[in-house]
């Protein structure tokens, strides 16, 4: 039993309960009997800042509970510390000797299971200060308005909620609002109370401001260059391998340097992609390497995308492991357009080809500037969006002088204007993984079959033998679902995901993949507890830019 009390997880439910409870017993009114005890022993401000002080104490035990779960040192700290306080607190609002014993007994356990809390804190963040900062305020206002409210002693007769609301957010930096009291030392009362929760709110914002500024950091040229030396020895054996060089992933190397794996923290998740990069029989180092980085910040570990050699490495090192689903490859030397299963496409291209559409393949390094800018502009004006979508298979740059074996396939009318482009990076000396895929949508349907069979045509003049393209999640469950003899709960997960596909592109990737009848490769969700599954899900989600942030908010998290 007390082993299953030492655990952080239970830790945070214990002092979430305590908060809650401090903050309706700081929100309720006290018995009066009591309250006159106090008020003969102490000044009259004095259970007023008690009061509002437990509610500030009362919340940011809730708060804390989230940072308690990940086994945060420095949040074990404060939560000590606010145990305390809140044991004085609740004795002089009001002699609440029940809640203050609790309090008392929530310090002991926080003692007692002190080494189960070593998990750094996380590196400064100038979003959380901004939320903090934001928020915070908000927060306390209300308080702050519920206080005023609850404790309606020596108002004035037609006090209004308006007046309260406005007392409380001009009392948290200790200006006089519009509210009349019967008494001076009624309104003093109500300041000291509502300045004692503006005092709670500037603490919380400096802890935030004050948290560390080391941590892990995008990978320096150093780094990307021993990455880059790794790929150019290992890169076939991971399609998502050159996805690795983004510009927003961290990098962590094994102890021999032989293996690496990049991430990217997101929240309180440390997101990997893909397969390490290296020698499969150092990949348990880097691995090891990272998990330890994770637990020693408190940080949820997961993988997006391993393959099946990755994944059975990550599972070795005590991560479970959920099919997301597959990898389209085509073999490029075998690749036809004839035959009845290709009609399709094959129609797709002869439309294209009567329309006057020619295709070309080429090395982004034998481009000039001119010929990248205008295929990075017509790129852009093509994206669904602002926003550009991308983490474990997107690599998120076009045309610089670093990526001088990716390759772009273009499409261009009778006219010669460029009507679709395919963006590809190197799989190994032998392959291609597909990047970015943009057309004009004026343009003739079918641009995108006839630009990879075009890309397929040049595949031996490009020494290029296979190719990944996208990746079609749950793909299984669409192939399996509609065969003959499906069971009713394959069934009825194949009409989920035909529903969500209204909304996201579910079934046609899966659809546009499989025309080209390809090799499918799983792919696979790492991940270390079913509980940490919510938190992964968002964090890949963020990592995709299916989920962003509003622009306001950009500009002032960049301010």
């Amino acid at each position: 039993m007390w082993q299953t009390l030492r655990q952080p997880r239970w830790v945070a439910r214990v002092v979430w309960v305590i908060g809650v409870v401090t903050l309706a017993s700081a929100l309720l009114p006290s018995m009066r009997d009591r309250l006159h005890l106090i008020d003969e022993v102490v000044p009259d401000a004095f259970p007023a800042a008690a009061t509002t002080g437990a509610a500030a104490i009362g919340m940011l035990l809730i708060l804390l509970a989230g940072a308690l779960r990940r086994g945060k040192h420095r949040a074990w700290i404060v939560a000590l510390v606010s145990a305390v306080l809140a044991v004085g607190a609740h004795v002089v609002k009001g002699l609440d000797v029940e809640e203050a014993l609790m309090c008392l007994l929530l310090a002991g356990y926080l003692v007692a299971v002190r080494g189960e809390f070593t998990a750094k804190p996380d590196p400064r963040s100038g979003g959380r200060l901004v939320r903090v900062i934001l928020l915070g305020p908000v927060v306390a206002t209300v308080l702050g308005f519920l206080w005023l409210t609850v404790d309606n002693d020596g108002h004035a007769a037609g006090t209004t909620w308006v007046d309260r609301l406005v007392q409380a957010a001009l009392g948290l930096v200790g200006i006089a609002g519009p509210m009349q009291f019967t008494s001076s030392a009624d309104a003093d009362h109500a300041a000291v109370g509502l300045v004692v929760l503006g005092a709670a709110v500037l603490i919380v914002a400096l802890l935030v401001a004050l948290e560390p500024a080391g941590g892990p950091h995008t990978a320096d040229a150093e780094e990307t260059a021993r990455l880059r030396a790794l790929l150019d020895r290992w890169g076939g054996d991971d399609s998502l391998g050159y996805f690795a060089t983004r510009d927003d992933r961290c990098v962590i190397f094994s102890a021999s340097g032989k293996a690496a794996l990049t991430y990217r923290v997101i929240g309180t998740v440390s997101l990997a992609a893909g397969d390490p990069v290296g020698d499969p029989e150092a990949w348990p180092g880097a691995i090891e390497a990272w998990l330890a980085e994770a637990k020693a910040y408190g940080w949820a570990p997961a993988v997006l995308g391993a393959s099946e050699p990755g994944g059975t490495a990550f599972h070795r090192a005590g991560l479970d492991v959920l099919e997301l689903g597959d990898e389209a490859i085509v073999n490029a030397t075998t690749f036809t357009l004839d035959g009845r299963s290709m009609r399709g496409v094959r129609q797709a291209v002869s439309r294209c080809t009567r329309g006057g559409i020619s295709v070309t393949a080429h090395r982004v390094a034998d481009l000039t500037a001119t010929e990248i800018d205008d295929i990075r502009h017509r790129a852009d004006a093509w994206r669904d969006g602002e926003v550009e979508r991308g983490f474990s298979m997107a690599l998120g740059r076009f045309g610089q002088e670093r990526d001088p074996e990716t390759v772009v396939v273009l499409a261009r009318d009778g006219e010669g204007e460029l009507v679709g482009l395919l963006h590809f990076v190197p799989w190994g000396r032998d392959g291609l993984s597909l990047d970015l895929m943009r057309r004009d949508r004026a343009s003739e349907n079918g641009v995108i079959e006839a630009m990879v069979a075009g890309l397929m045509a040049s595949a031996a003049d490009l020494g290029v033998r296979r190719v990944s393209l996208n990746f079609a999640v749950f793909r299984s469950v669409f192939a399996r679902g509609e065969r003959l003899g499906a069971g009713p709960v394959l069934r009825l997960w194949r009409s989920v995901l035909l529903a969500a596909s209204k909304f996201w592109q579910i079934e046609s990737l899966y659809r546009a993949n499989a025309k080209y009848h390809p090799d499918w490769e799983p792919r696979y969700l790492c991940y270390r507890s079913s509980s940490d599954l919510p938190r992964v899900g968002v964090a890949a989600l963020r990592a995709e830019a299916f989920l962003v942030a509003p622009a306001w908010c950009k500009k002032l998290r960049r301010a």
